[in-house]
């Protein structure tokens, strides 16, 4: 744990991680006091419940501060809304933030990559081969609970997002999860599980690349929205026990790529940036 930050980080060992950072809500006082936005407006864009998903790894990160305060899955200089067209249309501010107020958050972000950091380099300790998990959930009925749900021919239920990694060199690994998270049926079925339909992958994807360059494979996993009501948070417990069942039988098969790479030669190469 980490004491005077938001965010839980609980480090069990082992090559992989599992971070949620868009699952919390929390916003500090002075940036609520130059916030349009409401709270329930702030809920329908974050990643409700992707806090639980992270009991799959031994290690996990939580962050509990609103995207919209500050959001660890973009670059710095974007990592804090200033018009609409950065936050899906929504007026975030009431006018541009204090530039103090915007320095705050910023240091909360600049000490979360940092934390970050540290995590990872114990999880690929001596140069081990390791895995992240982004995990994300995206909406699909921005028209409300009662208008159709976006086409599903591009909004797969699980997209993984690979656009940044090395897949000569993931290639496997990435295969062999999407095919496991198959196993488990949800709803009456397998999940429909695609790569980069809806997503490729954000900056934290991008960051854990650039800083871990063949070592790192970090899987952007964003789950599609049926698993609950988008604007009243309502959860369908049992497709959602599906959906943690389904990222659960991932792990073996992540552990055992891992430790095939660990006997392949590490090939350096210059990150892609998605």
């Amino acid at each position: 744990m980490v004491a005077g930050v938001p965010w839980r980080i609980e480090e069990g060992g082992g090559p992989l991680v599992a971070c949620a950072v868009h699952a919390g809500n929390e916003v500090r006082s002075e940036a609520l006091r130059h916030m349009a936005i409401r709270r329930r407006e702030r809920f329908t864009e974050e990643d409700p419940f992707t806090d639980q998903l992270t009991t799959v790894a031994p290690t996990s990160i939580v962050v509990h501060r609103s995207r919209f305060e500050v959001d660890m899955n973009r670059a710095r200089e974007r990592a804090i809304y200033r018009t609409p067209g950065d936050a899906w249309g929504l007026t975030v501010w009431r006018a541009p933030l204090p530039p103090a107020v915007r320095q705050r958050s910023l240091r909360l972000y600049d000490r979360f990559y940092s934390d970050l950091s540290t995590v990872l380099a114990r999880a690929g300790a001596g140069g081990r081969p390791f895995v992240v998990l982004d995990l994300h959930s995206y909406n699909h009925r921005r028209g409300g609970s009662d208008a159709p749900p976006a086409d599903p021919a591009g909004n797969p239920e699980i997209n993984v997002g690979t656009g940044s990694l090395d897949r000569e060199r993931w290639g496997g690994l990435v295969d062999r999860f999407m095919a496991d998270l198959r196993t488990v049926e949800v709803a009456g079925g397998p999940l429909d599980v695609r790569e980069n339909v809806r997503f490729r992958g954000g900056h934290l994807s991008r960051w854990v690349h650039a800083a871990f360059p063949g070592q790192a494979c970090c899987l952007a996993v964003e789950v599609k929205k049926f698993f609950m009501d988008e604007r009243t948070g309502e959860l369908d417990e049992a497709v959602w026990r599906g959906v943690r069942e389904a990222l659960a039988a991932t792990v073996p098969g992540v552990l055992d790529e891992i430790d095939r790479m660990q006997a392949r030669p590490l090939r350096r190469r210059t990150p892609v940036v998605a």
